[in-house]
């Protein structure tokens, strides 16, 4: 059975004070399935521009074999469909305080042994202005410190978005790197599936490598923006409202902390 839809005072508070807050049971095991389904047969197959997997490989960093797939919506409707997942919508309507646009959606099959994602903060990609981007972290599998589960730093969600710095590429698939001010420290964030995590857009955030050499993290992971904002990255257009409809931002140049020199190298 799927839990409330709108938060409490309580959970409102932790979101404006922490920069995050989980609710627990938001999909169902029937629709955990779908997903995981979908995306076992997706893993089988290459999608240029959005899952580029080597199919036949043999290197030792298992996510050559299971990278992860951007934008699932774009080309599947299962994918779309939990991107505009009621429940989900409805949580954000209540941070928000207004309703909420789908910006992104991305799948994580983070294999045993595969590297984590160095700390970061997501709208420096996403760029939403006027306001901010929240992120809908869905566990598809049990989430935890062996398995690569997610790391939050609590109360980044009240610092400026800032320039990365290189991250270890030994122990992260990316390179961006934000480190975290002297008197915050990243936290695990201890998940089921079905629960989903929502964290401000520039909460710094990341995940240790996969430790495990049976269990793979599987997440499900879409951006919003909320429906005020008048611009968002040019990566993330068309927004989608939950009815389905699609919206049109002005695409944001703004070039951020590091100015218009700086390469992205990636979207997130």
């Amino acid at each position: 059975m799927q839990s409330q839809t709108v938060l409490t005072k309580e959970q409102k508070n932790q979101f404006e004070m922490e920069g995050y807050v989980i609710v627990k049971g938001l999909f169902s095991k029937q629709e955990l399935d779908e997903i995981g389904q979908t995306f076992q047969e997706i893993s089988e197959s290459v999608i240029p521009g959005y899952f580029e997997p080597d199919l036949s490989s043999e290197s030792p960093d298992p996510l050559r074999r299971y990278p992860r797939v951007m934008h699932p919506h774009r080309f599947n409707e299962t994918a779309k469909k939990y991107m505009l997942h009621q429940p989900v919508m409805s949580v954000l309507e209540s941070l928000y305080n207004e309703a909420a646009l789908a910006a992104q959606s991305m799948f994580y099959y983070k294999p045993p042994g595969a590297r984590g994602q160095a700390l970061h903060q997501d709208n420096f990609y996403l760029k939403v202005e006027p306001g901010n981007c929240i992120a809908a972290w869905t566990a598809i599998d049990p989430a935890d410190e062996e398995n690569g589960g997610l790391l939050v730093v609590p109360k980044t969600q009240q610092y400026d978005i800032v320039c990365p710095e290189l991250s270890d590429s030994k122990e992260s698939f990316t390179t961006h790197y934000v480190k975290p001010p002297k008197e915050q420290k990243p936290m695990p964030v201890i998940m089921e599936p079905g629960d989903v995590l929502f964290f401000n857009g520039n909460l710094i955030h990341g995940s240790y490598r996969n430790k495990t050499k049976d269990r793979f993290r599987r997440a499900f992971i879409c951006h919003y923006a909320n429906e005020s904002a008048t611009h968002i990255g040019k990566h993330y257009q068309p927004l989608f409202r939950a009815d389905g409809s699609i919206v049109e931002l002005i695409d944001n140049p703004d070039g951020g902390p590091c100015g218009f020199e700086f390469k992205s190298l990636y979207p997130h």
